[in-house]
């Protein structure tokens, strides 16, 4: 699988009405990587004009209208699915991300190092500069509802501590998923399971990805040495409250997924009814 497409690279972004954070994502881009690149715009409906402007503007970004907002992870295996064969390499990122200076490059040259990886993800920094963890393991049922309950109210909890494990190990790794914002992905390991599962409008879809990539056999490894930074929100800011629910209904499929049968069925009554709740309290 790993012989049927070439060296090239591709980069794929969901556009959603991304504004102007969008000529930023390209412009560094040019910076990131010494190797030639095709920047495909997967829109899921924007009505900003960002990114026409931004087809029109650069020779080697185009359009892929979705036809409707079909959520991150949809939009994104729709963007892959227009590339060629030659492209072995893909980028799924945020368009709201400034990529640092020969970032990308270094995400390519861990690829060398990790064979059997998969997925690759980098530093990642907020505006302010402190790291997103964004390497973290796949979340057990009791370390999930842990971080899940917890995780605002007492940030240092243990769960939270050990479910996000990039904030405090800052080293080349394997980890058990990697932030959808920003991911160099092996085009022949997205394609072995599917790309995204579709059922996940918004939120959790890389956790998702992240576990059956290792499920399948590949490595999800974090390269901390390349570093991006990503401005959070830009789209989702103008639905916020429709993200919030979106995350609520991701939780609660992923863990349901997980625990399927007449035994877990409790378990999962429970857990949604206290995301329910959770989802009221945030709301307010």
């Amino acid at each position: 699988m790993t012989d049927a497409y070439g060296d090239e690279l591709a980069v794929v972004t969901v556009t959603y009405s991304p504004g102007e954070t969008l000529e930023r994502f390209i412009t560094t881009l040019s910076e990131a990587t010494t190797r030639p690149v095709r920047v495909v715009l997967a829109d899921n409906g924007s009505t900003d004009g960002a990114p026409e402007a931004a087809a029109a503007a650069h020779e080697h970004v185009s359009l892929v209208p979705t036809g409707g907002n079909l959520g991150y992870g949809s939009g994104a295996n729709r963007g892959v699915a227009e590339l060629g064969r030659e492209y072995g390499w893909v980028v799924v990122a945020n368009p709201d991300l400034e990529w640092g200076p020969g970032s990308l490059d270094t995400l390519l040259e861990a690829t060398e190092r990790w064979p059997r990886a998969g997925a690759f993800g980098p530093l990642i920094t907020e505006r302010s500069g402190v790291v997103y963890p964004s390497a973290r393991e796949v979340p057990s049922l009791g370390k999930g509802i842990g971080h899940g309950v917890l995780g605002k109210l007492w940030p240092a909890n243990p769960w939270t501590r050990a479910y996000q494990q990039s904030a405090a190990d800052i080293s080349e790794r394997v980890a058990g998923w990697l932030s959808g914002s920003c991911l160099l992905l092996r085009r022949a390991a997205f394609d072995s399971v599917d790309g995204f599962d579709p059922r996940y409008f918004m939120y959790f879809e890389d956790v998702d990805l992240g576990e059956r990539l290792g499920r399948a056999g590949w490595q999800n490894v974090y390269v901390p040495s390349a570093r991006v930074m990503h401005i959070q929100g830009v789209s989702t800011a103008k639905a916020s409250s429709a993200m919030l629910a979106a995350h609520h209904d991701s939780a609660y499929r992923y863990i349901s997924d997980r625990h399927q049968g007449a035994q877990w069925a409790p378990v999962r009554a429970a857990v949604k009814a206290g995301l329910s709740v959770r989802l009221k309290l945030q709301s307010r």
